[in-house]
């Protein structure tokens, strides 16, 4: 393994905790551009628009959960996975050493704290081969109050103050807004929704979870979920139509966009033989 990637992914990890991208900046920007400056709402989003600014400044945590580090990794073929996650975990215990990362690996039994983030399971890391030369490493930090949120249906399901949601895209918005107003409060605030609809218990969580790697203003590739009439469920200014009250100090609007992906599904009963009989369980 070369030498510099132990470097590298130390890197990767101090960047992310400090540094927004510049989406999310952007977003920010847009979100602070519509409040009124002298409401609680203005207020708090000065307040995150400043801490933005002094994390990158001085290279210090943006937000005092670093949540748990997921990587996923792209590696040639041949590639020693072995000596990378052991890099990878020696990175993630550095720098938690410099402060970089708060310690939040915790034994589930005993509640004993690591206080280096490795432990069974901590840092999470998925590899995957491609056929080119090169590795690829992407990074996210989902802290505790977001991730204590996700949330899974299966469809049709009736759900309250918005009736049935069936297996089809406007049963999948009436389950993102149920999961965003169950939200509301409990996950801090601005914040973007990854959503995959089909799969199995697990891999509809996985695949929502790396929605969340794409930017804010990416377009769906799949035609299905990027035209107008879906594209619209998976915007947030929709929740407003159910007088969602707003997140956190009053905030009047998050300016972020859902993203999703749609996965196979098996088969359910009622569904027509060679042909789709609808579509499944949304995963959030």
């Amino acid at each position: 393994m070369l030498p510099q990637f132990f470097d590298s992914v130390l890197s990767l990890i101090v960047r992310t905790s400090t540094d927004l991208p510049p989406d999310v900046r952007a977003a920010m920007k847009v979100a602070m551009g519509q409040e009124d400056s002298a409401t609680q709402s203005g207020q708090a989003l000065a307040i995150i628009a400043e801490n933005i600014d002094l994390a990158e400044d001085c290279e210090g945590a943006i937000c005092q959960d670093t949540g748990m580090p997921t990587f996923e990794v792209h590696v040639p073929i041949g590639a020693n996975q072995v000596e990378m996650r052991r890099q990878i975990r020696d990175a993630v215990a550095e720098a938690t050493k410099r402060s970089k990362l708060r310690p939040n690996s915790v034994d589930s039994i005993t509640g004993e704290n690591s206080g280096t983030n490795l432990g069974p399971g901590t840092p999470i890391v998925h590899f995957d081969q491609w056929e080119r030369d090169d590795i690829e490493i992407k990074l996210i930090l989902k802290g505790g109050g977001c991730e204590n949120m996700n949330a899974q249906y299966s469809v049709p399901v009736e759900l309250p103050n918005l009736g049935r949601a069936d297996r089809n895209l406007e049963g999948v918005r009436k389950c993102i807004l149920h999961a965003v107003w169950n939200a509301q409060g409990k996950g801090c605030a601005p914040g973007a929704v990854g959503v995959c609809i089909g799969g199995d218990r697990t891999s509809g969580y996985v695949h929502a979870k790396e929605q969340l790697f794409r930017t804010l203003d990416d377009v769906n590739p799949d035609p299905r979920l990027a035209e107008p009439a879906a594209g619209e469920l998976l915007r947030l200014g929709r929740v407003r139509l159910l007088g969602v009250p707003p997140p956190r100090r009053g905030a009047r609007r998050e300016d972020r966009r859902h993203h999703a992906v749609a996965l196979s599904r098996s088969r359910q009963p009622g569904d027509r033989d060679g042909r789709p009989g609808g579509l499944p369980a949304h995963r959030t």
